[in-house]
């Protein structure tokens, strides 16, 4: 192999990146592991703990992250400022409205290792609400990171031509026969009902 491409290796290897993910429809925690991989440098094979060797990361579309089920309600965050009467607690919604980036920013810290180099890697860590990113720090970007979770979508998303190509569970005879198999069950349970209020009111239904 030829010294040059040793050397475009080896300045690879030791160079930082810029990754972009996008955080739509994304839950933070999902978003923080993938971060946080690339930030420390563990895809690399120069990696220590102690070495600072991560890249940047741009998350995109921090306004539009997912959390499951009533999480933006039940899920409190919590400061103190230190002093007396200085506990606060908001829920994440009044947190998210607040500011769109402050969610993620926070579960990429908290999950980051407690030491010195935590500062440093929140550095390379940039955040933006929307997908509008500055031109100094597009012209950077080299890869983009794929989406942790997969997005369903939704039904209005879908072509006509995929509507119509996808394939019909509930034919009409199949329909017809769900009608009538309903219909057995339901109308004996009626004429018994019938005929116990009948006898209650001794009115004659005949």
């Amino acid at each position: 192999m030829a010294s040059y491409t040793k050397a475009a290796q080896q300045w690879a290897t030791f160079a930082r990146a810029w990754y972009l993910l996008d955080a739509k429809m994304q839950p933070p925690g999902k978003l923080a592991a993938v971060t946080i991989r690339r930030l420390e440098g563990r895809h690399k094979p120069i990696y220590y703990a102690l070495n600072d060797c991560g890249d940047h990361v741009v998350i995109i579309n921090t306004r539009h992250i997912a959390f499951s089920g009533n999480k933006w309600e039940q899920k409190v965050y919590s400061s103190h400022t230190g002093y007396p009467g200085g506990f606060k607690q908001v829920t994440a919604t009044q947190l998210h409205l607040k500011d769109p980036t402050a969610i993620v920013k926070l579960t990429i810290y908290r999950m980051l290792p407690k030491n010195l180099l935590r500062r440093t890697l929140m550095q390379r860590l940039h955040l933006f609400p929307d997908d509008v990113i500055p031109e100094d720090i597009e012209k950077n970007l080299l890869q983009e990171i794929p989406q942790p979770r997969v997005v369903p979508r939704r039904l209005d998303e879908y072509t006509p031509e995929e509507i119509a190509a996808f394939p019909r569970v509930w034919t009409p005879v199949l329909m017809l026969l769900l009608a009538i198999f309903l219909l057995k069950r339901l109308i004996p349970g009626d004429l018994s009902s019938t005929a116990s209020i009948s006898s209650r009111t001794g009115v004659n239904s005949g």
